[in-house]
């Protein structure tokens, strides 16, 4: 069966974000005088939206809605002015969504960065691409694993959810296509080890971004 839409996550997935998101988060760590972290353990807080990451980011005695907030006008300042210094596409990523839309397949991004900044980096890094929709974190949306964004966009792409695949590299990706009933399409080269990304059993788990023309046609 040939899918007719793919939804991608962004971050490890389409995009290694990782070190521009520690540079952020260490800023606005350091700014109010807490202790900054490695990016590594940064990958690690990822998946789950810009205000999660921070909390996950303070000390536990610190994690208040108050000291998020703070620390999230200080990343998002820096942030915006830093988040492609040294963000780049995976490889084969270009090739792939060119591949995809050559072919007629409609492609959409859903992400839990905030919407601003999802839809900078999409257009900085990938502008001959016509996707369909291009959604991150709103005000007032839930965030993933909740399928409202799913949802979302296959009510603008008019595709049911059995010619539509979610491709993602974490078990919250997994989990948002499994509560939008759509396939999910695991990557091996993102943010989460592929442990995580097997509990949930998705169709398959690839290891290289022309793989997944394997489970588009």
């Amino acid at each position: 069966m040939k899918r007719q839409l793919v939804i991608f996550d962004l971050d490890g997935t389409l995009l290694n974000t990782v070190a521009d998101i520690a540079a952020a988060t260490n800023h606005a760590l350091r700014t109010l005088g807490y202790p900054t972290h490695s990016e590594g353990a940064i990958q690690g807080f990822v998946g789950n939206g810009v205000s999660k990451l921070l909390e996950r980011s303070l000390p536990e005695d610190s994690r208040t809605e108050e000291n998020v907030s703070l620390l999230r006008a200080h990343f998002t300042e820096y942030y915006d002015k830093h988040n492609a210094d040294l963000s780049t596409p995976y490889p084969g990523i270009q090739e792939l969504l060119r591949s995809l839309h050559e072919a007629g397949v409609l492609l959409a991004v859903a992400s839990n960065k905030y919407q601003s900044a999802t839809e900078k980096l999409v257009a900085h890094y990938f502008p001959g691409i016509d996707f369909v929709c291009v959604l991150g974190q709103r005000s007032d949306v839930p965030v993933k694993p909740s399928p409202h964004i799913v949802h979302e966009i296959m009510d603008k792409a008019k595709v049911a959810r059995e010619y539509i695949l979610y491709v993602g590299d974490s078990g919250v990706d997994m989990q948002t296509a499994h509560n939008a009933h759509v396939d999910a399409v695991g990557v091996s080269w993102g943010f989460r080890p592929r442990a995580e990304l097997q509990s949930f059993q998705p169709l398959g788990i690839i290891d290289s971004a022309e793989e997944l023309l394997h489970y588009v046609q």
